[in-house]
């Protein structure tokens, strides 16, 4: 039944896959607290994330054929990993000078699942990352930087910078499909995988 459920789900993405990538989500506590940064940082040309859809992204996958999806959840399930406690706190843009991603910072066991999720998925023909993984949230995109959009943002980061959200347990990761509309993304659940308990 599950299968069928989740066949009917990637059907509704159109015939040549899915959309999709892995993460670990961000409890609704704590997404409220990061919507009252988000409001901080209100600014014209910033785009603030949906504070519902904001998660830790352990691996992007891009387009998945429809017939391999179910080898990615098999291989996912192979995953071995602890639950293990998370901490969201300080605050950062992407790249630096020009400012086009907004981030929360997130502490925790991230990059050990993010390399046992790229081990699982290689032999599916997934390339490993070739930088560094950098567990974060990402809560706003800038539409159009520029180095006054830059200046002002920054200088509304910087109360931040120390801010601390608390912690949170990361009980498990899911495989999860999105759908880009002109309205903003659509996720949807493919698949949960819980991470052990000692």
């Amino acid at each position: 039944m599950a299968d069928k459920r989740r066949r009917s789900q990637m059907e509704r993405g159109g015939k040549k896959g899915i959309r999709s990538f892995v993460a670990v989500e961000i409890p609704a506590f704590i997404r409220d607290e990061i919507a009252v940064v988000q409001r901080e940082i209100d600014l014209p040309g910033v785009r603030l994330v949906n504070p519902d859809l904001i998660h830790v992204t352990v691996k992007f996958l891009g387009d998945v054929p429809l017939s391999k999806v179910d080898r990615v959840v098999e291989a996912l399930r192979t995953v071995e990993r602890p639950a293990f406690t998370a901490r969201v706190a300080g605050i950062g843009a992407f790249p630096g000078r020009s400012i086009r991603v907004v981030w929360m910072g997130v502490e925790g066991d991230f990059e050990q699942l993010f390399s046992a999720v790229e081990e699982a998925l290689v032999p599916l023909g997934f390339e490993m990352e070739g930088r560094r993984f950098t567990s974060h949230a990402t809560i706003a995109r800038v539409k159009s930087s520029s180095p006054e959009t830059t200046a002002i943002l920054a200088s509304k980061l910087e109360p931040f910078k120390e801010i601390d959200l608390g912690e949170f347990d990361a009980e498990e990761f899911i495989l999860k499909k999105s759908t880009l509309t002109p309205g903003g993304p659509i996720y949807e659940d493919v698949a949960a995988f819980p991470l052990s308990r000692p």
